[in-house]
């Protein structure tokens, strides 16, 4: 049974759906890249966002959300006030440190979180990652947010609509 302290918590922006939820999934997705070994041929990450997280995410902070997860934070242990600075470095930089700093890949956060005005199938709380080597997708996985701060991958919902050609996770 879900109490009402796992539904309610604390995130970095005014919804759990948009914010807790995409962390949660940026987290996710490199801590299954780390543990399917060598994260050193990814060179690069790129998110797609679909129907509600893509037409609010920058104003809810899904972006910001889901490039702390890929750096290897949870909605638990986020450094709040870090946040704007790291935020920041990465912009500046083109570069964002994941799974905790263990390796930095190209990011630009204008081009590699893009916004999709249409919803995926499952659910209207959609994103894709995939993390690239070089011009090919190594892996890739599609989540959605479904309230609460929890996230669904794809293939929970028994079909895949994950990158052609790549490894889903």
């Amino acid at each position: 049974m879900i109490s009402a302290f796992d539904i309610f918590k604390p995130g970095i922006g005014p919804s759990s759906s948009h914010t807790v939820g995409p962390m949660n999934a940026g987290k996710r997705f490199i801590d299954q890249l780390v543990s399917m070994g060598d994260i050193a041929p990814i060179t690069r990450i790129v998110v797609d966002l679909y129907g509600s997280l893509s037409l609010t995410g920058k104003g809810h902070a899904t972006d910001v959300a889901i490039v702390m997860g890929l750096a290897g934070n949870s909605p638990q242990n986020v450094d709040i006030d870090g946040m704007p600075a790291f935020i920041q470095q990465v912009m500046h930089s083109g570069r964002l440190p994941i799974a905790n700093g263990v390796r930095s890949v190209d990011f630009q956060m204008a081009d590699d979180i893009v916004f999709h005005p249409q919803t995926l199938p499952y659910h209207e709380n959609g994103m894709r990652i995939t993390a690239w080597s070089g011009a090919q997708a190594w892996a890739s996985q599609t989540y959605y947010s479904i309230g609460g701060g929890f996230i669904v991958e794809e293939g929970a919902y028994g079909g895949d609509a994950g990158c052609r050609g790549c490894g889903a996770l």
